[in-house]
């Protein structure tokens, strides 16, 4: 009996296992694995594309930091999943370069020259700012309360509406067409539109698995109606290695500049708010409990990624929401099955014809899916926006303040070209300048003035997918405590 029952305690024990913990099989490993890789890719590479574009490189440079950001993707998504120490959330979370540093990083590479000589600036303030996170991380967990929804919303609102005008760029042909003919040609906006509607399309069919894989399918297809056609150039794919590695510091050393810094710090503070909210979001998803702790972890994790993702020539990582809802639509909790997507990333990234592949696709293609995307961001923050209370006068002055500052650098671009080219490297990004005017305001209005301390409710504050969340005071625009 005294067997029986102990055999009978071993298994209760092992029963009682939380998924996010489970060891799936060989098999299953592979497949969820894969799809994670999916649903990740379209967004993982399209911020090397448009920062390679922005600054110019060729093809062939272009193909590296597809090839790097891959690599330092699945190594950063393995230090997140599986943890070391007390780096990584532990969580099936997926670690992806953030849409935040896009702007800030070509204000950045431009200011400096452009090219591999305005990448090296860059990289310099990428390792700087990484380190930042990793050491500032346990403070900041214990922060939350001072970023509130109408910060949240702001900022994320700001994030997609800056970004979408780069999308609308590649429709029109790229910036490398700009006072050309060919900019904002029929076919191009054919190519966007087409792209555009394919995934609408997509998504409208309402099958979970297709959506998810809409962008991906989008480019896909694009690209290849755009083949067909004779509009893009596979030559590349021939002529790239079948395997290569990226090597530390591949464009020389990087070069540490004051002002640079600044802005890519004020980027990762950003995106440590971000990230926050990614680990209570997939703690309700998956029914593991999130405290101070595990969000310290995650933050250390993104700071880690960020330093390696400036030595092996990448950029800022942030935990990707888009694989949070995968979690949540395939039930699939296990953060074992990242680890394995991690691991399916490193591969890809050891293949410069993958690379070489994407970067093939044709601007008017990636402009059409970038819209989707970056209006999807903006959709979140509005979404955001709508559980605050904007009748109550000094959220309404957060929120217009800030939309106006973001507007600044595109407005009246004279204002900041006549200053010092390293404040014009922090300020002259509508993101980095809207999202420090929204965090100030707040801490002016909200902390300084002493009011009642705002929270976050991350179960609320996410999609309404996520139930449970308790119910909001209409006065303060947050959870009521």
């Amino acid at each position: 009996m005294a067997r029986v029952s102990r055999q009978t305690s071993q298994q209760s024990s092992h029963q009682r296992a939380h998924p996010v913990d489970e060891v799936l099989p060989v098999g299953k490993l592979t497949l969820y694995g894969f799809q994670h890789v999916l649903a990740f890719y379209a967004g993982a590479v399209i911020v090397p594309i448009l920062l390679g574009n922005a600054l110019g490189l060729s093809h062939e440079e272009l193909v590296y930091l597809i090839n790097a950001d891959l690599l330092t993707c699945g190594i950063a998504t393995i230090i997140q999943a599986l943890g070391v120490w007390k780096i990584g959330a532990r969580l099936p979370l997926v670690q992806g370069v953030t849409f935040t540093a896009v702007s800030p990083m070509i204000a950045i590479g431009l200011g400096a020259g452009g090219g591999t000589a305005g990448l090296l600036v860059v990289y310099g303030a990428v390792i700087t700012a990484g380190v930042a996170t990793f050491l500032f991380a346990p403070f900041f967990s214990k922060l939350v309360k001072y970023f509130p929804p109408v910060v949240i919303g702001t900022i994320l609102t700001i994030i997609g509406l800056t970004l979408i005008p780069t999308g609308l760029q590649d429709a029109a042909g790229g910036a490398q067409l700009i006072g050309k003919p060919e900019f904002g040609d029929l076919k191009n906006l054919g190519y966007a539109l087409g792209t555009l509607l394919f995934i609408l399309v997509l998504v409208r069919i309402g099958k979970p698995y297709l959506s998810s894989l809409a962008v991906l399918l989008g480019l896909v297809g694009g690209t290849t109606v755009a083949w067909f056609l004779g509009d893009v150039d596979f030559s590349g794919v021939t002529n790239a290695d079948w395997f290569g590695v990226s090597t530390p510091f591949h464009y020389g050393m990087p070069k540490f500049e004051l002002f640079p810094i600044i802005a890519m710090v004020i980027v990762m503070i950003i995106t440590m708010v971000e990230t926050t909210g990614d680990v209570y979001a997939i703690g309700e998803v998956t029914g593991k409990k999130v405290d101070n702790d595990t969000v310290a972890r995650a933050l250390r994790a993104d700071g880690v990624a960020t330093v390696l993702g400036g030595a092996l020539n990448s950029f800022p990582y942030v935990a990707f929401a888009e694989n949070i809802g995968l979690v949540r639509m395939s039930k699939v909790m296990s953060r074992f099955v990242v680890v394995a997507a991690g691991g399916f990333m490193i591969v890809l990234g050891l293949l410069p014809k993958a690379g070489s592949l994407v970067a093939a696709i044709p601007h008017p293609v990636l402009g059409g899916a970038a819209i989707s995307m970056f209006g999807m961001v903006a959709a979140v923050g509005i979404q955001i926006l709508g559980k605050v209370d904007l009748r109550e006068e000094r959220n309404a002055l957060i929120v217009a303040i800030s939309f106006a500052a973001s507007l600044l650098p595109t407005a009246i671009p004279p204002l900041f070209e006549r200053m010092p080219e390293d404040v014009r490297a922090v300020l002259n990004s509508g993101i980095t300048l809207g999202s420090l005017t929204a965090i100030l305001l707040n801490l002016f209005f909200n902390v300084v003035a002493r009011r009642k301390s705002m929270e976050i409710d991350w179960d609320d504050i996410e999609d309404d997918e996520f139930d449970g969340g308790e119910p909001m005071d209409p006065h303060m625009g947050t959870a009521a405590r």
